[in-house]
């Protein structure tokens, strides 16, 4: 998730709409977080955001049914390059039981860093589990978007809380799930929500503008609603901006959908996803994420062609390329592979920018096909480490000689110095 992005971005505006598309390079390093494969769960939703001193990944426990996940972990480390600390399990992060057996839980958390509060906000969707894991639709608005927020500097998190939407019965189902959201310059908050009537309902999909005080996150209006009418809508959309537009990548059953916006509310209709040549993308229900640059805009994403027909939905290995923003295309010959397919889905993962010379993939391994494991997979979690040629001046955090370092129990201790300003 982009919320380190800087919004002030009329200054790239100009060269982005005089000039044409030019490739930026960039290296791939991959590196290996962890392991895991006991049977009984699964690492997953690996998603992270630089925070000064430091970075702060959120990850959960797949519980081997179906969108069945425990409660949200967090992992650590000093610098870009320090240990990594975790998982733990912040105790206002787990899992919430019901007198009547239901659990509350969250899942497809994204989080960022709100540079004007000094607060990283955790974003996600509500979910009623049964006591056989099921996802249940029991009650009004089970499922929605809610928020925790940490404090780096204590460490600590505050419990979840709903996102409180309007009482029109199109948000009865609102959620920002595995979506990337950003901070504006105002310190304004865009989250793009899927919405529907019921959970059975046709999703569509829209943008609320929110304020947040360090405290509170407060949706103050929303944009147009973009709809698709058939199999399940648009969904599960990730936001980014750059060279003064704002853009979409939506996930449908059948393609992906892309969509743009001069103000990050109103945006236009959405079209499919195509390389420059006008073939399709091939990326098929599953979310695509961003990255932005400067230099360029660049899209992450799984697709078919790629060998990998024994992987369910395609999803693996991942993809990287530039996008044309006025054609809204992926420029074929920027394509590289950045997470390898080893016979692991990689359909679930994130994408943020760190500092100025690094963004970030992180995606586990679902080891879901039978023959995962004889196909090489290990139940990895990955960060791959995209290294730019050109510093991206987008990205800034705020520098401090004695910003906070995050302790061993999850909590801060002071004196690391700030190398992501």
């Amino acid at each position: 998730m982009n919320a380190l992005l800087l919004l002030g971005f009329a200054l790239f505006a100009v060269r982005w709409t005089l000039h044409a598309v030019e490739p930026l390079a960039f290296t791939v390093r991959l590196e290996t977080v962890m392991k895991h494969d006991d049977g009984a769960f699964l690492w997953f939703h690996p998603r992270a955001t630089a925070v000064p001193g430091g970075v702060v990944m959120t990850i959960q426990k797949h519980l081997k049914v179906s969108d069945y996940y425990s409660g949200l972990h967090v992992m650590t480390r000093d610098e870009l390059d320090g240990a990594w600390r975790g998982p733990v399990l912040p105790p206002e992060l787990d899992w919430q039981r019901q007198p009547d057996g239901v659990t509350l839980s969250v899942a497809d958390v994204t989080p960022g860093y709100h540079a004007p509060t000094g607060r990283v906000i955790a974003i996600g969707c509500r979910v009623r589990y049964s006591p056989d894991g099921e996802q249940l639709d029991d009650v009004k608005r089970a499922h929605q978007t809610v928020y925790a927020v940490l404090d780096p500097k204590s460490g600590q998190w505050t419990p979840w809380r709903v996102l409180e939407l309007p009482a029109d019965e199109q948000f009865n189902f609102a959620r920002n799930a595995c979506s990337q959201w950003l901070v504006k310059s105002d310190g304004s908050v865009l989250v793009p929500l899927y919405i529907g009537k019921s959970a059975v309902d046709r999703y569509s999909t829209t943008v609320a503008e929110c304020r947040f005080d360090g405290v509170t996150l407060a949706v103050v209006r929303h944009g147009n609603v973009l709809r698709l009418e058939f199999a399940r809508g648009l969904y599960e959309p990730s936001l980014i901006a750059v060279g003064g537009r704002y853009f979409l990548t939506l996930r449908n059953d059948v393609r992906g959908y892309v969509s743009a916006s001069d103000d990050g509310l109103q945006f236009a209709e959405p079209k499919p996803w195509a390389f420059d040549d006008g073939t399709e993308l091939g990326s098929y229900n599953t979310q695509q994420h961003w990255l932005a640059h400067s230099e360029g805009l660049f899209l992450v994403y799984t697709r078919r062609g790629a060998n990998n027909d024994h992987i369910v939905r395609n999803r693996a290995p991942l993809f990287m390329a530039q996008v044309n923003p006025k054609t809204l295309q992926v420029i074929r010959s920027t394509e590289q592979v950045v997470v390898p397919e080893r016979g692991a889905e990689l359909g679930n993962f994130g994408a943020t920018a760190i500092n100025a010379d690094e963004s970030w993939v992180t995606v586990s391994e679902g080891m879901f096909m039978k023959d995962s494991k004889a196909r090489g997979a290990e139940g990895a979690t990955f960060v791959a480490r995209i290294r730019w040629a050109k510093p991206n001046r987008l990205v800034a955090l705020p520098s401090s000689p004695n910003s906070p370092s995050t302790s061993r129990d999850g909590r801060t201790s002071p004196g690391a110095a700030d190398r992501l300003s």
